[in-house]
């Protein structure tokens, strides 16, 4: 284990703060710019949170604005690093609770920003080229323990491997979902006619496996390293213009930082930063207990929670159960409908609830096709109704990768009765062979 603690430059480390502090700054001024706060925060009356934050909703008025402006700015101050820790601490809370507040617009980069937000309050990146050396809120250090850069290698190892193995069933295989997904992309004439061909959207397919899965062992190889780095840059540079998912292409492609040595990315962003060479210590012991008692613990659930599918009940393509947390990233497209009937258990009468009233078009089409969003509206209806003996039936069928309509949830089954699997398969989401 003393491998894990022996000094290395932390000119890795220093960079990717800054890289990560204008990344978060512009994810969150972008964020107000494109109208993604407004549509997404603003306009709901209320947001589908992750079930057991309910009580976390968006603030009134322009609070929301403000909000993602202080962010913004927490962005700029972590990437000069001004009063690092707390700007950070700061940052991660804030983005936690966007992230925790809403699954409307869910993207798996947004979870990983919590994760690097998290990981960054405990590391050593404010000790050089930052505002708190130069006003002397902390002494400047030329190292790092080896374990800091492990760290960020792992972590990405982690979301491309399992990213890799998702992609291994039917629908990824055949092309299906790749030819789905470029066919609804932005282009003229000319680019969607080549991206209809069998050829290319089986390329696509069989290259996102394969780039997902031998991205990072050729990046850890000297020889192979600029290649896979040049592989990289195409990769998330075409994500970035067919997909449109904001900083994530951007955000993926600085971990490359970690996998060159030191030195060298020193000699390319640090010029004037002197070399380690000199240093007196062969090792670096920051953050001894932080490994032990935190690192290794979380890298554990990190492992746990993507495999976590395969104990339930049922294909997660089709419950959802288990799929977020989980780099099942760009997998598959889902479509449906959705009619919730009210059933008065005194008069016996029945009516169709109304969700236009209540509901965005983007959270009605995600409503249609997620059970978790199913049940949390469930709830929200028996609120509305304040103890008056109701039953709510479900009539919702979906479609996965534009494939024929399949009955999602149970019709017969009283919703107002149906309580929530945080471990387990909902016996109400029924199952297809």
């Amino acid at each position: 284990m003393k491998i894990l603690f022996k000094a290395i430059d932390n000119s890795p480390l220093i960079v990717f703060r800054i890289f990560f502090g204008f990344l978060i700054a512009c994810e969150s001024f972008g964020a107000i710019l494109t109208g993604w706060v407004k549509e997404v925060l603003i306009e709901p009356q209320f947001t589908f949170s992750f079930i057991g934050f309910e009580w976390l909703q968006p603030l009134h008025g322009l609070g929301m604005y403000f909000y993602f402006i202080t962010m913004g700015i927490l962005g700029l101050a972590i990437m000069s690093g001004y009063r690092y820790r707390i700007t950070i601490i700061c940052f991660t809370i804030l983005w936690t609770a966007v992230y925790l507040m809403q699954k409307t617009a869910y993207n798996n980069h947004y979870y990983l920003l919590v994760l690097i937000s998290f990981l960054m309050i405990f590391l050593p990146a404010n000790q050089f080229a930052s505002l708190d050396v130069k006003q002397k809120r902390i002494k400047e250090n030329l190292t790092m323990p080896y374990w800091v850069s492990l760290l960020f290698i792992i972590q990405v190892g982690i979301v491309y491997f399992f990213a890799s193995v998702a992609k291994i069933y039917p629908d990824w295989l055949d092309g299906t979902f790749t030819k789905n997904l470029l066919s609804k992309t932005s282009a003229n004439h000319k680019i969607l006619e080549l991206f209809s061909q069998k050829w290319f959207y089986l390329f696509i397919a069989y290259a996102g496996i394969l780039f997902d899965l031998l991205i990072v062992p050729l990046l850890l190889f000297k020889k192979t390293r600029t290649i896979a780095l040049i592989a990289s840059v195409i990769f998330h540079i075409f994500n970035a213009i067919t997909l449109q998912i904001g900083i994530f292409p951007f955000f993926a492609l600085t971990f490359a930082l970690f996998f060159y040595e030191p030195e060298t990315i020193r000699k390319l962003f640090l010029r004037k930063k002197p070399s380690v060479e000199n240093e007196n210590s062969d090792h670096n012991f920051y953050g001894k207990k932080i490994v032990y008692f935190l690192i290794i613990p979380y890298f554990v659930i990190q492992l746990l929670l993507p495999i976590r599918h395969h104990f339930i009940k049922g294909d997660v393509l089709w419950t959802e159960e288990g799929h977020r947390l989980s780099w099942r990233m760009m997998l598959r497209e889902r479509s449906g409908y959705i009619i919730i009937r009210i059933k008065d258990l005194k008069s016996g009468k029945e009516s169709i609830y109304n969700l236009n009233n209540h509901l965005t078009q983007k959270q009605a089409m995600s409503l249609a096709t997620k059970p978790d969003f199913i049940w949390q509206m469930c709830q929200r209806i028996k609120q509305e109704y304040k103890g008056k003996p109701i039953a709510i039936y479900i009539d919702c069928k979906n479609s996965i990768n534009r494939k024929e309509l399949k009955t999602l949830i149970d019709p017969k089954f009283d919703m107002a009765k149906a309580e929530w699997d945080y471990f387990g398969h909902n016996e109400w989401i029924l199952l297809h062979n």
